[in-house]
């Protein structure tokens, strides 16, 4: 039986593009023809990201997923990220969830079922006053993806460790909610083995995310990212794993450090390809 040819997609904003054009552009470099493509820009200008829809598809470019950047958020530090990530602060929740529902009408022009983002820290205790305001802010979002695209929410993990991820599922209690599993995540923010956390996430992961990194050298630090291979995510393990367990998605390459994003992604690409 011939070995089936492995998907790969590119994060758009690992290609730091400032409009659809320089996207289209920059893929074209990498030699892939999917991309993960953040829903902020084309709210935040139109003009430069107008007719995404025919300029994919007369591209030959296959948008496989969006992403949602909350608002506010500063990853300066690791103390400023917690304060500021994902949807719990109480400061920017109105104009999340409003930008939110603007992010989903553009899902809805360019056919994007899924949409992944960074819920932010789950908070420790299940039964306190901000873990149980999570849960309502995260159904609501599921729901209205459900509603508006039919689609699923994905949680990006990393800030929280596995077991603490699959409570909060469980607690929240929607089938449309699964994992975007990022390994470089559980490195640079020191919540666990990667692969370890790979298999007792993977009945709920419907998307995955390349990325390398090292772990942190001190408390208190984040970890340093490099370019796939380089890092301490063992590859040939966690392709295993996915295998092993029927996994038919995109492996998504995403860089967010480093100076020539294009040469890395096809070095990550290139990285894959050989072990699968």
């Amino acid at each position: 039986m011939a070995v089936q040819e492995i998907q790969l997609a590119v994060c758009s904003w690992s290609l730091r593009p400032g409009s659809i054009d320089e996207l289209i552009v920059k893929m074209n470099q990498t030699d892939i023809d999917r991309v993960q493509l953040a829903l902020n820009p084309l709210r935040n200008d139109p003009a430069l990201w107008s007719d995404a829809y025919g300029k994919f598809a007369a591209s030959g470019i296959r948008v496989v997923s969006g992403m949602y950047e909350p608002i506010g958020e500063d990853y300066t530090s690791l103390e400023s990220i917690h304060a500021t990530g994902g949807l719990l602060p109480d400061a920017t929740w109105d104009s999340n969830w409003s930008c939110i529902q603007r992010c989903l009408v553009l899902a809805q022009y360019l056919s994007i079922k899924d949409i992944s983002l960074h819920a932010g820290f789950i908070p420790p205790a299940i039964e306190s006053e901000t873990y149980n305001k999570l849960i309502q802010r995260i159904r609501r979002i599921a729901d209205l993806i459900a509603d508006l695209v039919q689609g699923t929410l994905l949680l990006e993990t990393g800030q929280e460790s596995a077991d603490q991820l699959l409570a909060f599922l469980d607690v929240v209690g929607r089938d449309n909610i699964a994992i975007n599993f990022d390994p470089a995540n559980m490195i640079l923010y020191n919540t666990g083995d990667p692969i370890d956390a790979l298999a007792m996430l993977m009945p709920k992961v419907r998307q995955v995310h390349i990325k390398d990194a090292r772990y942190p050298t001190a408390p208190g630090l984040w970890g340093q990212e490099l370019p796939a291979g380089q890092g301490e995510v063992d590859w040939h393990r966690f392709m295993k794993l996915v295998r092993e367990n029927g996994y038919a998605g995109e492996y998504i390459i995403e860089r967010e450090a480093g100076e020539d994003r294009v040469a890395d992604i096809i070095t990550a690409a290139r990285l894959l390809r050989s072990i699968h």
